[in-house]
Formats: structure tokens, C-alpha cells, sequence
């Protein structure tokens, strides 16, 4: 059994966003004996680092990080990258192109450092240690308190990461008046406010499909309710310059949910650079509905309340790295799903992040005692969210936030009979043309 003889990292030292600290010091923390080491890298990150015969990865929740084992005359190879195409494209530089296939790629999993070791032919299994391993269940069943915990949780992460941007750099905030945006832009308005600086740096982006839409119409009623209306910004789209098509290529990924927000969300972000050619600073939502357990169980006949409320980071993770279910070319829950807003991003050059990812936000999600609050009912889960996050934000921000159903990003972009003439979860039709650009 060979070791390795190479690793080929693409991925690029700025598309590294630490907080504090540097990435010397963040590779250091990934050779550690202890992984929880991993914890203390404060920002954004998708890591590779070696020692001897030793290569470990880990990334942070919202992005990507995979990797392919090739075969070289002198040895293994190891290529890391944030997407397929790119591994598909080193190899073929390198006269690989026939080792090849997409389902050989892996993703390392979030909140695990992944270690390879002696790796050559046979290809042993990497292994998984986990870094993140919060307690469950362990607040009281007081939803004010737990709403204070959550949001202050919610501002200690917007905070360093605000002082950490170049001053009076715009920050844009794609906006539904949603619990998670709403919360989101109403934090970093009062962050903004408290460090003296002018909230006029910061702008709430609403997708507006042919003029239509929901959430147009909460978003502005949600910042006039919360006197922000100068905040906001409507962005309109004619609907068919929507490509779900594109989407799979962008994302990678063939999910009907995950294709159809990424084709909104790559409408959005397209014309927000056409708008403003030098904007960089996007910071969204994405992860509340997973902490607070916000999908409907109906629609996924997989799942159970009991399994949802007793499963540590099920949303997050999926079923776990040990599980059956886990994919490894994918990884699972949010930790799949994460590429339909990072890529999509970074497709438009924009620099990304979402508070509700962070392992400290999470953390207080994870201590929520849910099965003692719901006692088996779906009506009770699905209420938690807008009154945990309502209770938060008044204890914390002081503003009196309004809360309104749940609605998925793609649905409230458009009117109701475009929205289901648009999106029509045709998965294999996406799977189709995900492996055609392979082929």
C-alpha cells in the first residue's frame, strides 16, 4: 500500500474568510490530536493540511469541500476542490480524464475532521472524528429564555464578523421577511447602529418574480412595520430568465428543492451584479429553519416527529456520517444542501454568510428541549420557530418583529400559479443532466 504521493489543493487561500487568526494557525488546529481544536477557527473555511503520511479536511457547515483519489505512476494523488467540474478539469489537464466519474468524488462532512491515511490500492475508508458535539436538550422550557439565548447567540457571531469587513463596505441581505432574514438584517441594523456606524451600508435584496410575489409584499411590510423601510430593495425578474437546467450545473446536485432555490437565488444575485458591479457582501438566513426543526415532516414519509426532535442535527448533518443513508459523494441534510446558496454566490462573485451556521447558534438550537415542548405534535414544533425567534428579538434587539407562515424562498418569489407552472421537482430529469455534463 502506497502513501500518498501528492496533494493537489484548488482551493484557493481568499476563498478563506477567518474572523481572527490566520491560516497557518487554522491548519495547525486540523493536525491536532484533539478535534474539537477545530472549533477554535472563527470564520468561514474549507481546509487541507498534511503531515507525513497524514491528510486531514474539514469545512464549516456552509460550504463545500471535496475531494478524489487519482492514480499516479509514482503514487496516489489526492485532489481537493470545492466543486466536481474542477476535479473533472485537473484530471483531464493531468491525462486522468478516464479515472474519472462524478460518484467517485467525496465530500468531506461538516462538523468532522476527515482523515486519510495510507491511502493507495486498496483505498482504505477515511475516518471521521467528530469536532462539534453539542448537548442536547439541556434549556429550561421557557421560550423567553431560550429565544434571549438564541439571539444573543445570533449577534455574538454578526458581530465579529461585521468588525472583521472593510469598513463601511456595503452589505446586502437577500431578504423575504422571513423569521431568518428578518432576524438577520434586524441584528446587524442595531450591531451597525451600536458601533456607530451608518446603516446605510446595509440593504435588504427582495426577489420579485414578473412583479409578483409574496414575499415582496411581506418584505415591505415587515420593514415598515419595523421602521426600516429605507432598507429595502425590491429586485425584479421577468420569470423566465429562470434555468433550473443551469441550476443543476452550478449546484452540482439534482434535489428538486435545492435546484428550484438555486435558480431563484441565481436570478437574484445576477441582477444584484448587474445592479452593483463592486458589491461583495452578502449575509443571509440559511440554517435557522434547520435549527429550529421548520420543514414539514409530511412531506418526507422517511421521517417522524419523534425522529426529528430525537436526532441530534438532523437537518444539519442528515442521518450521519455511520448511517446507510449518509452519501458520501454528497454528505447529507444542510451539509449537502449548503451548495445551493454558497456556489451560487460565488458563480456572481459575492462573499457569503450565514450567522445561523455557526456552531455557537447551533449549539443553543441543539440544547432547545424539543420533545419535552412539542409532546408529539406537529402544530406545536412548526410554532416554536416564529416564537422563539419573536421573543429573541424583543428581549435582544428590541424591536416588536413580526412573524408570517412559512414559505419556501422559490414559492414566495412568484404568484401562486406561476410558482407551480415553474417549479415541477422533476428530479430525474435534473439527474439526467447532471451526469450528461459528465458524460
Amino acid at each position: 500500500m502506497k502513501q500518498i504521493a501528492d496533494v493537489i489543493n484548488l482551493i484557493p487561500d481568499s476563498s478563506q474568510h477567518l474572523w481572527s487568526g490566520d491560516l497557518a494557525a487554522a491548519r495547525r488546529r486540523l493536525l491536532d490530536v484533539d478535534p474539537t481544536a477545530v472549533l477554535e477557527i472563527n470564520g468561514s473555511f474549507a481546509l487541507v493540511a498534511q503531515e507525513g503520511e497524514r491528510v486531514v479536511l474539514a469545512r464549516s457547515l456552509e460550504r463545500p469541500l471535496r475531494y478524489f483519489l487519482a492514480k499516479a505512476t509514482d503514487g496516489p494523488v489526492l485532489v481537493v476542490a470545492e466543486r466536481i467540474d474542477a476535479i473533472a478539469a485537473e484530471l483531464e489537464r493531468r491525462g486522468w480524464k478516464d479515472q474519472f466519474h462524478p460518484s467517485y468524488t467525496r465530500m468531506a462532512p461538516a462538523h468532522h475532521v476527515t482523515t486519510l491515511r495510507l491511502i493507495g490500492c486498496p483505498d482504505p475508508n477515511p475516518v471521521y472524528h467528530r469536532f462539534f458535539d453539542p448537548p442536547r436538550g439541556t434549556l429550561p422550557q421557557d421560550l423567553d429564555v431560550i429565544g434571549r439565548h438564541y439571539i444573543e447567540a445570533l449577534c455574538r457571531e454578526l458581530g465579529p464578523w461585521l468588525r472583521a469587513q472593510t469598513p463601511d463596505a456595503p452589505i446586502g441581505v437577500p431578504f423575504s421577511g422571513g423569521v431568518d432574514s428578518g432576524s438577520v438584517l434586524l441584528c446587524l441594523y442595531k450591531l451597525l447602529l451600536d458601533e456607530g456606524q451608518s446603516p446605510a451600508r446595509l440593504k435588504a435584496f427582495t426577489l420579485s418574480l414578473d412583479g409578483d410575489g409574496d414575499d415582496a409584499r411581506q418584505a415591505r411590510e415587515f420593514l415598515r412595520h419595523s421602521n426600516v423601510e429605507m432598507l429595502g430593495e425590491t429586485i425584479e425578474v421577468p420569470s423566465s430568465a429562470l434555468d433550473p437546467l443551469r441550476a443543476v450545473a452550478v449546484i452540482e446536485d439534482y434535489k428538486p428543492l435545492d435546484v428550484e432555490c438555486a435558480a431563484v437565488n441565481l436570478a437574484l444575485l445576477q441582477e444584484i451584479r448587474a445592479r452593483y458591479p463592486k458589491w461583495r457582501l452578502l449575509v443571509d438566513g440559511d440554517g435557522g429553519d434547520e435549527n429550529l426543526k421548520d420543514y414539514p415532516i409530511e412531506a418526507n414519509s422517511e421521517l417522524t416527529i419523534r425522529s426529528v426532535v430525537n436526532n441530534r442535527m438532523l437537518y444539519q448533518e442528515g442521518w450521519g456520517v455511520d448511517s446507510l443513508k449518509h452519501s458520501l459523494t454528497y454528505s447529507g441534510g444542510y451539509s449537502r444542501g449548503c451548495v445551493r446558496g454558497y456556489a451560487c454566490a460565488s458563480r456572481y462573485g459575492f462573499a457569503t454568510f450565514s450567522p445561523y451556521t455557526r456552531p455557537s447558534v447551533i449549539a443553543i438550537a441543539e440544547a432547545i428541549p424539543f420533545a419535552e415542548l412539542t409532546n408529539g405534535s406537529h402544530e406545536r414544533l412548526y410554532a416554536l420557530k416564529g416564537e422563539i425567534v419573536r421573543r429573541g428579538v424583543r428581549a435582544v434587539l428590541g424591536f416588536d418583529m413580526p412573524v408570517y407562515p412559512k414559505r419556501r424562498f422559490q414559492h414566495g418569489s412568484a404568484a401562486a400559479d406561476a410558482a407551480a407552472r415553474l417549479f415541477t421537482a422533476d428530479e430525474a430529469r435534473y439527474r439526467r443532466h447532471f451526469h450528461a455534463l459528465h458524460a
